[in-house]
């Protein structure tokens, strides 16, 4: 057995599917679990201490980032009305009116806006962006990019600025 320690003298060889996945692809998969208890929390109503451990048994977290996840499925329902408040100006609808499974992405995303600054907005618009392509309508994607593109420089305005330039 090789030791962690021995890639750095050997920087080609192979490395098992958990050391190689990377910490993007690690939050993309926590973002889509998350999601997916999101959607759950919003239309069954159970605990967020029952969801989680119900995510935690049912999927290999090996591929996860799972203090990512955690973050993110308590972070929204914490900071929801925060986030909604933010999130209603954008929208040509009422938030009752938004298909679950875009508001759970909507949610999210506007939490890493407002929460996570270390997360540059474009990768928040675009991880948004995906999640709806896989879970959301149709053209649920579409819907999702016009409102997170007009709400990120409501809520990270010197970095779109600065990103415009």
């Amino acid at each position: 057995m090789i030791s962690d320690e021995s890639d750095q003298f050997n920087p080609r060889e192979e490395k098992s599917p958990e050391v190689a996945k990377s910490k993007s692809a690690k939050r993309r998969e926590a973002r889509q679990m998350a999601t997916q208890a999101l959607y759950q929390w919003h239309m069954a109503g159970h605990s967020l201490n029952e969801i989680e451990a119900q995510f935690r048994v049912d999927n290999d977290f090996k591929s996860v980032d799972g203090a990512y996840f955690s973050e993110l499925l308590r972070g929204v329902p914490t900071n929801k009305d925060e986030i909604d408040a933010v999130l209603a100006p954008c929208l040509d609808i009422t938030i009752e009116e938004l298909d679950p499974v875009e508001l759970a992405i909507l949610r999210l995303s506007t939490y890493e806006l407002l929460k996570r600054i270390d997360v540059p907005y474009r990768v928040v618009i675009n991880e948004g962006i995906e999640l709806a392509k896989v879970y959301g309508s149709t053209d649920g994607h579409k819907f999702v990019n016009g409102v997170l593109d007009k709400l990120a420089p409501r809520l990270r305005e010197v970095e779109v600025k600065a990103h415009k330039r």
